[in-house]
């Protein structure tokens, strides 16, 4: 049974909304003003929502607003109901992104057309999102044991050849072999922390009142150093420091330096991986009216528009043609990171080409 949230200040509107749902077999929930409807709409996610526009304390503008900033809000179906009815006033709801406009006084069948318009294109995305979800979770079914295996295997290997043959290792030999235990120790150790970073990620986007303590107590850092060092860092694991091209301005951006240092590097990460060595990776940054735009091109082998709209977590494209380590983690944590921080991620991209990855923080 679908849940309806009501926000609306007029008590006997309020209360005939309530009827009409209630003899449809909705569970209703009602709030008097804008204010208790966002805590509501936070607290309970009905699946969708009916709100005026004139209130007290908070207009339904910026209810919507305050809803389509949220995670964990920014899908579910609003209807503005409104004695307004000037064309600018429904292209401004709109434009906040309204799914529907309803004008007093409306009749219970104009009513409940809208609302199961409404609820039958959630279910369409309600079933897109699962789709994802099983792919997902079919992407980890096939990715993790081999990002697991392969590094455990070099080790058990490599661990092996040291007891069973150490007479016949000289000392130069034994020392390629510990270096060879120690990087696939790394890779794994590396592959463990992303996995646990992504899900805590995923665990804070789905809880609203985690995101607004992480927002409110935002530290800031001062951006030059930091993207520097992360780029030098990643580039320095495969000697392809000559490939950087750096054109940075210094900001200080709203975000703690750990978490500044973990999306260069994963951008990094995965730039590299994707282009050939001897070809350039470039990382500027600019700022324009209190944004903080950074941007990361490289010239490899680029994505399709699918490709693009399918990046998430343990989904690597192409890996049978390119056979690139990894668990295509990276830039599913980027993404996270950046819309926790109240930014912007975008990529576009030309197969073959190249690649540029652009994030937009607050500064």
């Amino acid at each position: 049974m679908n849940t309806i949230l009501i926000i609306e200040d007029e008590p006997q509107v309020r209360e005939n909304i309530l009827e009409i749902l209630q003899l449809s077999n909705f569970e209703t929930l009602s709030a008097p003003n804008g204010k208790i409807g966002l805590e509501i709409a936070q607290t309970k996610l009905p699946d969708l929502i009916i709100c005026d526009i004139m209130m007290p304390e908070l207009d339904g503008y910026s209810v919507l607003s305050a809803l389509r900033q949220n995670e964990t809000t920014i899908h579910i179906p609003l209807i503005f109901v409104t004695a307004k009815a000037e064309r600018s006033d429904f292209r401004q709801g709109m434009d906040f992104g309204a799914d529907d406009y309803l004008t007093k006084p409306f009749t219970p069948e104009e009513l409940l057309n809208a609302i199961s318009v409404r609820l039958k294109k959630k279910a369409v995305t309600d079933r897109q999102s699962q789709a994802k979800l099983d792919e997902l979770r079919m992407n980890i079914i096939h990715s993790l044991p081999h990002e697991i295996n392969t590094p455990l295997n070099g080790i058990i290997g490599m661990s092996q050849l040291l007891i069973e043959h150490s007479d016949m290792i000289n000392e130069s030999e034994e020392f390629e072999i510990v270096e060879s235990i120690y990087t696939s120790a790394n890779r794994l150790h590396r592959l463990a922390q992303r996995f646990l970073l992504y899900s805590n990620l995923e665990l804070i986007a789905r809880n609203p009142q985690k995101i607004r303590q992480i927002q409110e107590e935002i530290d800031n850092c001062l951006s030059k150093t930091v993207i520097r060092d992360a780029c030098f860092k990643q580039a320095i694991i495969v000697n392809r420091e000559k490939d950087l091209k750096l054109s940075l301005v210094e900001s200080l951006v709203k975000m703690p330096q750990e978490k500044l240092s973990i999306i260069i590097e994963e951008l990094i990460d995965n730039a590299l991986k994707f282009s050939l060595p001897n070809s350039e990776i470039e990382v500027f940054s600019q700022v324009n009216d209190y944004q903080y735009r950074l941007d990361v091109i490289d010239h490899g082998k680029g994505m399709t528009g699918a490709e693009i709209d399918k990046i998430g977590a343990f989904i690597q494209f192409n890996r049978k043609l390119y056979e690139q380590q990894g668990s295509g983690l990276g830039l599913a944590i980027v993404q996270h990171i950046v819309k926790i921080y109240q930014g912007e991620f975008t990529i576009n991209s030309t197969p073959d080409q190249g690649t540029i990855v652009s994030i937009c923080l607050p500064c």
